[in-house]
């Protein structure tokens, strides 16, 4: 059981890299850090097609990534 699940672990990890990899980066720079987290938090920019889905598809795998990490954490204990 946690061999399966340590596998399973390493496959959502490497997905998790490849597709934070092929994200494009919001902003540049220092002056793209300030102002880009508020038009990114207020909607100014909506993502669409390909961005949309590596960004939901991010935080599906960073989710399955936790939940996995917790089970191998419980049943390793």
């Amino acid at each position: 059981m946690v061999v399966a699940l340590k596998i399973i672990l390493i496959i959502i990890s490497l997905g998790l890299i490849g597709v934070v990899l092929l994200q494009k980066g919001k902003s540049a720079g220092l002056s793209g850090a300030i102002s880009g987290g508020a038009e990114h938090l207020f909607g100014k920019q909506k993502a669409r097609g390909l961005d949309l889905l590596l960004s939901r598809l991010t935080m599906v795998l960073a989710a399955g990534f936790i939940i996995v990490a917790l089970l191998i954490g419980y049943f390793v204990k």
